[in-house]
């Protein structure tokens, strides 16, 4: 028998290394998925879930019933207006404290860790703080309007003569609040690996500093806002714990995430759960899909 190459042993050295990993993807992701897929396409309830089989009967009722019920597509569209926003807002905040924090100044590094709090946070304290805050009893935010707002539970409400979501404008402000140190992070760490010399050319042309940024910093900046832009609608997209503890999904802030979670708990309805579980999979495939046709794609051209 003749002695294993190099190649073939450093190929079995990666396989044995990267086999746990393998392994705990499997049992982690890759099973569950299938489990909630098979889920889907059967009549499952709690009661009943014992009995289900792998070879039961398979069905497409209960995408036809969660498409058809009331309240799916408002819960979708304000999924999708949740999460544009938020993550627009929490990287175009982000990139604002980038740009006001990357020069040196005296306390600059616990200014920058500072900012990361509301990131780090436990999410029950930092919905708990804006539950007290935001409270029309005894909320400090209401201290300075002249007419209390229940910023939480009123659906609808009057602002400057339009009528605007309150309580779906809050949640989202505080999915800004709460991540935009993310995209920060990210952007300080691009800015601060720029080339000095760039900026300093565009200074002695005379440049304002409005058009450095537009002309020198922005494109360069470009395939990281691109990339948190994704990361941050993956994450949004999905998100249940923040505005479930904020609203419970009432006055008008139901995202598909907490219907999922109500048909599961209130109903007992596991297929149906798992239906509008799949449907989300679906719709946010379709925006992965988009992204790395025209930016991931792009980028390998480039290179």
């Amino acid at each position: 028998m003749r002695g294993r190459t190099l190649r073939e042993q450093e190929g079995r050295a990666g396989l044995a290394l990267i086999s746990p990993t393998l392994v705990i993807t499997l049992v982690v992701v890759v099973l569950p998925l299938l489990w909630a897929i098979m889920l889907a396409f059967q009549d499952v309830r709690l009661i009943n879930i014992r009995q289900v089989g792998l070879f039961g009967g398979y069905t497409l009722e209960n995408f036809t019933y969660v498409l058809a019920e009331p309240g799916f597509w408002t819960a979708l569209v304000n999924t999708m207006i949740y999460t544009v926003a938020g993550t627009g807002l929490s990287i175009v905040i982000g990139l604002v404290a980038a740009l006001a924090l990357r020069d040196r100044f005296r306390g600059r590094t616990l200014v920058r860790a500072s900012i990361l709090i509301p990131y780090v946070a436990p999410v029950v304290a930092v919905t708990f703080l804006w539950q007290t805050m935001l409270s029309p009893q005894y909320g400090i935010v209401n201290t300075w309007l002249s007419e209390p707002i229940a910023f939480l539970t009123q659906a609808r409400g009057t602002f400057l003569g339009v009528e605007v979501p309150v309580a779906l404008l809050t949640v989202i402000a505080f999915e800004a609040w709460r991540y935009f140190p993310f995209a920060f992070l990210f952007i300080l760490a691009r800015i601060q690996a720029l080339p000095a010399e760039l900026d300093e050319a565009a200074v002695v042309d005379g440049a304002t500093p409005t058009q450095r940024f537009r002309y020198v910093m922005l494109p360069q900046l470009w395939r990281i806002i691109a990339l948190l832009a994704v990361l941050r609608f993956v994450f949004t997209f999905t998100k249940f714990d923040d505005v479930y503890l904020l609203t419970g999904g009432g006055a008008g802030t139901e995202v598909v995430s907490v219907r999922v979670y109500n048909f599961l708990t209130a109903r007992d309805d596991i297929g149906a759960s798992a239906a509008q579980a799949i449907v989300l999979a679906v719709v946010l495939v379709v925006f992965l899909v988009i992204y790395l046709k025209f930016f991931a794609g792009g980028e390998r051209d480039q290179g």
